[in-house]
Formats: structure tokens, C-alpha cells, sequence
């Protein structure tokens, strides 16, 4: 992230954060960090609802989110964020709303849309970071362009029905020995065939499973803005809820 000027912190705000700005890695200037920051977060269901609760909990702000979709009934079993009487309100809202209660200085941008080649640049342009928390091929590789394109850090993650991934994309970057960082397209060159792999409302997911691979985007964002420990970049984290069990595979920019 470009630095920019220092937004003092009030009283309010360093006693909300207190358990960030004791830790030396983090401290007051990675506080203001994360309040100066502005990140885009695709999507507010499954792995959405984790990431804007806690980026909102830990003092982003400014939290963008785009959706088009409406809170269902089937959707509470897994999308923390929403609740009960909001049942066919637009997601972005309902979003907003928890943000709300959760942070009052947190600034919340609701993009009631689809992601589209038409508007995708200009979107996400605007922010720093940007969260895929979509569940749809075309749309996670459109964003990978876009943000490679924009050269916007990406903290992409998918889901099964027991197991999910997470991994972070800088390809516009150079690792420390001057290699050039692996893009979304290196790990996965193509789509799979339609129908190859079923959506969660035809194979079913794992209520609590969004919240720990949502969670650990969460990190990962937080650990961009302050600069702290190391990325996912170059490795995908999987997890097997089955087994209790996470590995990681490490993965290179494909040789011209």
C-alpha cells in the first residue's frame, strides 16, 4: 500500500484496538494502516460474511462489497452475516448493516451489481485489496485479470463440501529473488468443463466451513495492510475439515 497522510486514531478507536496496538508487529502506525485502508470484498455470502465481520471487528475503513443477490432462507445456514428478518433484502444491505453494528468507523461502500467485464476495472481501481469470496469460475478468473490488469493484490479461496483453499496473487510483483510472482492463471490455467463440479446448492457445504477459510482470508488482508509475517503468495493453503488437517503446495509462475 502507498502511504498517505497519518489519520490520528481517537480515544475511542485506541481503546476499541487496544489488543492490535499492544502487539509490536502491529502497534498504533499498523492500526492507522488498517484504518486507511480500502478493500473490496466479492460477494457477501459464504466466505464473504466472515471477512467484512472481522476486516470490520479489527478496524478497516473502508469496506466495498458487491452483490446482487437477496438473503434466502438457505443461505443462514453458513452466511453469518445476514440474519432471519432479513429475508429478501438485498445482501449488500444486509451487510451493511452488521457492519454497522459491529464498527461505526468503519465506512461501508455497497455495490448492488454483478461484477462484469464492463464495470470490473473501474471497481476495483478504487480500493487497495480486493477479496474474491465469489463461488463461479468465470467470475475468479475475470478478477484475477482485472486485478493483475490493476495491479491490485487478490486473496482468492474456494470452497468443497468438507475442504477449501486460500492462496494470494501479486503477479504484477517479483518475489525476493526477482522471479516474477505466479498469477491465478498459473495455478489454474483453465476452467473446468461446465458441470464438472457441482455448486454447494447441489453438493451442500459445510455450515462452519466458509468461516475458517473466510477467516483465513481475513488474515491474509490484514497481514497485506500492515506488513506483517509472510503472504500466501506463491502457496495454496487447503483444508480438510474432515480430517482436521492443512497442507500447503507451493506453486511458480509458468516459463514463458
Amino acid at each position: 500500500m502507498t502511504q498517505q497522510q497519518i489519520t490520528p486514531l481517537t480515544s475511542s478507536e485506541i481503546e476499541r484496538y487496544a489488543r492490535h496496538i499492544i502487539l509490536g508487529e502491529v502497534g498504533g502506525p499498523g492500526q492507522q494502516k488498517l484504518k486507511r485502508a480500502r478493500v473490496l470484498v466479492v460477494g457477501a455470502g459464504g466466505l464473504g460474511a466472515p471477512v467484512l465481520q472481522y476486516l470490520a471487528a479489527s478496524g478497516v475503513g473502508t469496506l466495498g462489497v458487491i452483490d446482487d443477490d437477496r438473503v434466502s432462507l438457505s443461505n443462514l445456514q453458513r452466511q453469518i452475516i445476514h440474519s432471519t428478518e432479513l429475508v429478501g433484502s438485498p445482501k449488500v444491505e444486509s451487510a451493511a448493516r452488521a457492519i454497522a453494528a459491529i464498527n461505526p468507523h468503519v465506512t461501508v461502500e455497497a455495490h448492488e451489481m454483478r461484477l462484469a467485464p464492463d464495470n470490473s476495472a473501474d471497481l476495483v481501481s478504487r480500493y487497495h485489496i480486493v477479496v474474491d469470496g465469489s463461488d463461479n469460475f468465470d467470475t475468479r478468473y475475470m478478477l484475477a485479470d482485472v486485478c493483475l490488469e490493476q495491479k491490485r493484490p487478490l486473496v482468492s479461496a474456494a470452497l468443497g463440501r468438507f475442504d477449501g483453499s486460500v492462496t494470494t496473487l501479486m503477479p504484477y510483483a517479483v518475489n525476493a529473488t526477482g522471479e516474477p510472482n505466479p498469477s491465478y492463471r498459473d495455478l489454474f490455467p483453465t476452467p473446468p468443463p461446465p458441470g464438472l463440479l457441482p455448486a454447494c446448492a447441489e453438493a451442500g457445504v459445510l455450515g462452519v466451513l466458509p468461516g475458517v477459510i473466510g477467516t483465513l482470508q481475513a488474515t491474509e488482508v490484514i497481514k497485506l495492510i500492515t506488513g506483517i509475517g509472510e503472504p500466501l503468495v506463491g502457496r495454496l493453503l487447503l483444508y480438510d475439515a474432515l480430517s482436521s488437517r492443512f497442507e500447503t503446495i507451493k506453486y511458480r509462475a509458468r516459463r514463458p
